[in-house]
């Protein structure tokens, strides 16, 4: 068994703001021309969209209108937690294959917020799963921890 992939940031703005920023503000700082179903098909996104509650559905519109499903959320707890099913795939990938990915947000004294992304059940992709697992630990970092992160100083 994979060990959880964690990120853990701290963000200069209220628990309100970072949790709004991530969901709401999602289109506005993901990289959506550099990682999206779209761009990995020769095409561009054109939007993406999050139905914020339990059930709702994750999922870009590329340029020809076509929906793209990311994720689907498991848990909505607002400005505290949300869970998602959740996998970017491949357009070679048959199969829907989904990672549980789960970011608590907690106050901080003086008023900033840590966000700890957690991703877990790599096993979903069998012997892929290391592989997989390398590969979202270094777009985390790039997405997660800079993009987010820049976006919620602002």
């Amino acid at each position: 068994m994979l060990e959880p992939l964690v990120k853990s940031i701290e963000v200069p703005c209220s628990q309100e703001k970072a949790f709004d920023m991530f969901l709401g503000g999602m289109a506005n700082w993901w990289p959506l021309s550099k990682i999206s179903i779209s761009v990995m098909r020769g095409g561009s996104t054109k939007s993406l969209r999050i139905e914020p509650v339990e059930g709702g559905r994750i999922a870009e519109v590329s340029d020809t209108d076509e929906e793209h499903l990311w994720g689907t959320v498991k848990s909505y707890k607002p400005h505290e937690f949300i869970g998602m099913d959740f996998h970017i795939p491949h357009p070679s990938e048959t199969t829907r294959v989904e990672t549980l990915l789960e970011i608590g947000f907690t106050a901080l004294d003086g008023g900033g917020t840590r966000v700890e992304l957690t991703q877990s059940n790599w096993e979903a992709f069998g012997d892929m799963a290391e592989m997989c697992r390398g590969g979202y630990n270094g777009a985390w970092g790039m997405i997660f921890e800079q993009a987010y992160k820049s976006a919620c100083e602002t």
